[in-house]
């Protein structure tokens, strides 16, 4: 009867196994960031934070059985923390080759800034080369953002200038442009369209597309040290199921309506913010 029990429980383990080693991979409790920023996370009418990109990981916990332990950060902290490795997981990134030594990236939406003024600069400065040739024009940016290869290059040129204001979230961001310490901010449309909405910004300010060409793929962005290969790609293949199945164009929906989601799904289907080594 002994025999018989003992090898009944080898059976089970061996079984247990093999389904682990056949199945999905096990998703480990895992840590992320996420920042204030427009429609990506903000706080709703209850004062409760919400957004795309909380629905995203929401959705992602949904599918691969994940528990996330969230926290609010600065963009700042968020990338030190990413580099020391104290830090699993953030969202809404942009991949450079800097930060592929330290991370990996799960691409699900692509945008562009704009340069947001207000009106009646706009009504005379019409290029990048205008703002850059007007020596009092200053501009805000939020620290460690990217925005794409013409605006980088845009903004070295003002910051030999002491002309770039770098703040630590995009509400700091949004206060330098109103109260008119800054003549211009970069702003993507998941940012600026609230911003009109609910009264942060009005008709005295103007959106202009000046780089038009540039597409800003935003990813998950997930530690190397922390996040194995096998987790990255499992995440991967959600993300492409949702964006296949409607999931994520209805999360788009949902925070910046149907105009504006539909444009956020056009990131290539192999972006190489998708590659995982």
């Amino acid at each position: 009867m002994l025999t018989r029990l003992i090898l009944c429980c080898m059976l089970l383990n061996f079984g247990a196994a093999s389904a682990r080693q056949g199945g999905a991979p096990a998703c480990p409790p895992l840590s992320v960031a996420f920042y204030d920023h427009g429609a990506l996370y903000y706080r709703g009418a209850d004062g409760a934070w919400t957004g795309i990109d909380k629905d995203v990981v929401a959705e992602l916990a949904r599918r691969n059985g994940c528990r996330f332990h969230s926290t609010t950060e600065s963009r700042v902290r968020i990338w030190s923390m990413l580099r020391a490795g104290t830090l699993d997981m953030s969202v809404s990134a942009i991949p450079t080759p800097e930060r592929r030594a330290f991370a990996r990236f799960v691409p699900y939406m692509a945008t562009r800034n704009y340069v947001l003024l207000p009106r009646a600069i706009a009504a005379k400065v019409h290029s990048l080369d205008d703002f850059l040739a007007d020596p009092g024009y200053k501009i805000a940016v939020v620290k460690s953002f990217r925005h794409g290869a013409t605006y980088d290059a845009w903004l070295d040129k003002l910051r030999s200038q002491g002309r770039v204001y770098e703040t630590a979230d995009y509400t700091a961001l949004m206060r330098l442009l109103r109260i008119g310490r800054v003549q211009a901010i970069l702003s993507l449309p998941t940012s600026w369209t609230p911003s009109f909405k609910n009264g942060l910004l009005n008709e005295d300010f103007r959106a202009l597309d000046w780089a038009p060409k540039d597409v800003v793929v935003g990813a998950l962005v997930l530690s190397r040290r922390n996040v194995t290969a096998a987790t990255v790609a499992a995440f991967d293949k959600s993300m492409r199921e949702m964006r296949a199945d409607g999931t994520l164009k209805r999360i788009f929906e949902r925070h910046v309506g149907a105009e504006l989601a539909g444009g956020l799904l056009n990131y290539p289907s192999d972006s190489e913010a998708g590659q995982h080594d």
